[in-house]
């Protein structure tokens, strides 16, 4: 899996590094089949106090990408919100693979049972 942190107009420190690294660990245990995760750090002084900090993730999967965005006054607090938004989707495409594999074997079981088999 490859990460890519694009900064803008944010300095990557050290701190800053290790709390994505760390989020993104959860994220990659939840799926393993992620091929490239891109986290866009942004900071824009023109906005108003509550609303300069800006994170997005877009997590490369086989199928359809999922990205999110959040727009917070903190780095940290949009980091852990658009993690949090990512890890939503990622249980959520899950579940529904999951549901879409096990639909069949249920039907052929109402099916017998209806059937008196």
């Amino acid at each position: 899996m490859n990460l890519i942190v694009v900064p803008h107009n944010v300095t990557l420190t050290k701190a800053i590094e290790d709390h994505l690294v760390g989020k993104i660990k959860k994220l990659e245990h939840l799926n393993s089949f992620a091929t490239n995760i891109r986290v866009v750090l942004e900071h824009d002084q023109t906005k108003a106090v509550e609303r300069q900090f800006a994170c997005s993730i877009r997590v490369s999967l086989p199928g359809p990408d999922l990205f999110a965005e959040d727009v917070e006054g903190d780095l940290y607090a949009a980091m852990d919100l658009v993690s949090k938004k990512i890890e939503q989707q990622l249980r959520k495409r899950q579940s529904k693979y999951k549901a879409r594999k096990h639909k069949v074997g249920t039907t052929r079981k109402r099916n017998r049972l209806e059937k008196g088999i």
